[in-house]
């Protein structure tokens, strides 16, 4: 069966997935940046934009295991863009342009219908108004056997957490400390909701933890 991983999602030491006041200016939060420095380099991000060349290693790996085996995204509004409420109108298409780094469908969480939005290169966002479990549904059946990856943002993977869906979480973790924004696991206990710590791997951008069911090998 097919696994709900989460990959390659950077927080704080403190514990922050973005910074405070996200928005279309921040659109990770003030702050929020610097807990990908470890990526920006990576030959595998290198490649998402379309340039050359990129670091290779440790980094550099669980970056590229993040795209393996993926036949659809889910992820929250809040990832997908910075508007709230009902949908205006269908301007605002995702903050990738017009060939978004995914190539697969993509499920978006929202309360507010909004028809598909084809793109080039392959993606289509999905739009899904009935909750995490029907979101989850059409990813596997469009998944077609291949993985699912949970983008975010932070309220998405604690949704899934919360209803112990995710099979894998890779964190990245920054040597930054936020001080305020989104928190991943306040008021989670991991080991109560069956996860451990699988594997560990630092760089000296990040420290790279994959969580996963107890009972799951990595």
């Amino acid at each position: 069966m097919s696994k709900l991983r989460v990959e390659s999602f950077s927080i704080s030491l403190d514990g922050f997935g973005a910074g405070p006041q996200q928005g279309l200016e921040h659109p990770l939060g003030k702050g929020g940046e610097r807990l990908h420095e470890w990526l920006l380099p990576t030959a595998t991000f290198q490649r998402l934009t379309g340039s050359e060349g990129g670091t290779t290693g440790v980094d550099d790996e669980f970056a590229a295991r993040g795209f393996e085996n993926i036949g659809a995204w889910i992820m929250g509004r809040n990832m997908f863009g910075p508007v709230r409420g009902p949908w205006p109108d269908d301007t605002w298409k995702g903050w990738w342009g017009d060939t978004p780094p995914y190539h697969t469908p993509v499920f978006v969480l929202s309360h507010h219908e909004r028809k598909p939005v084809e793109m080039a290169g392959g993606t289509t966002f999905h739009f899904v108004t009935d909750g995490i479990d029907a979101a989850l549904a059409r990813a596997r059946e469009a998944a077609q056997g291949k993985d699912i990856r949970l983008g975010g943002g932070v309220s998405a993977i604690r949704q899934y957490l919360q209803a112990r869906l995710i099979d894998e979480l890779h964190l990245a973790i920054a040597p930054v400390l936020l001080g305020s924004g989104e928190h991943l696991f306040h008021g989670l206990d991991l080991p109560a909701l069956g996860y451990a710590c699988k594997r560990h791997a630092a760089s000296e951008r990040a420290t790279h933890v994959v969580l996963a069911k107890a009972s799951q090998h990595v």
